[in-house]
C-alpha cells in the first residue's frame, strides 16, 4: 500500500508546530510581536524600530497579523490621525514563546562566537 503524502497546509488548525509555523512565516513577525509585547506602539515607532522595513512591508505584516487574531490596530479619533498597535489577548500569550526564543537564541549566539564563526 502506497504512502500517502501530507501537504503541509492541510495540517493548519490541526498541528501546532504546523499552525505556528504558518502564523509566524513572515520574515518580520517574530520582530513585530517581539516589540508589540512591552505595549501598544504607533506605526511609525514600528518603522522606526523595524529598520530597513519599507511602509509597505510594515502595512502588509500588520495587517496580516491583524487577520490572524495576533495583533489589535486602534484608531483614534484625532486630528492628526493616531493608529497604534498593540498584542490581543491570543497574541499576548506568545510572549512566553519569545522569552525561550530570546534564551535560545542568545546560547545559539554564545555557541557561535565560541566556535568563531561570528
Amino acid at each position: 500500500m502506497a504512502e500517502q503524502l501530507v501537504n503541509v497546509h492541510d495540517l493548519v488548525g490541526r498541528c501546532p508546530f504546523a499552525t505556528s509555523q504558518k502564523l509566524l512565516a513572515g520574515k518580520w513577525s517574530l520582530l513585530i510581536m517581539h516589540e508589540l509585547a512591552e505595549g501598544p506602539v504607533r506605526f511609525r515607532e514600528l518603522e522606526r524600530r523595524l529598520y530597513p522595513i519599507t511602509q509597505a512591508t510594515l502595512t502588509r505584516a500588520l495587517r496580516q497579523l491583524e487577520d490572524d487574531g495576533l495583533v489589535h490596530r486602534e484608531v483614534y479619533g484625532t486630528i492628526p490621525p493616531k493608529v497604534e498597535y498593540s498584542l490581543t489577548e491570543v497574541g499576548a500569550g506568545f510572549k512566553t514563546v519569545l522569552a525561550s526564543l530570546e534564551t535560545w537564541g542568545n546560547q545559539y549566539i554564545d555557541y557561535m562566537k565560541a566556535a568563531g564563526r561570528i
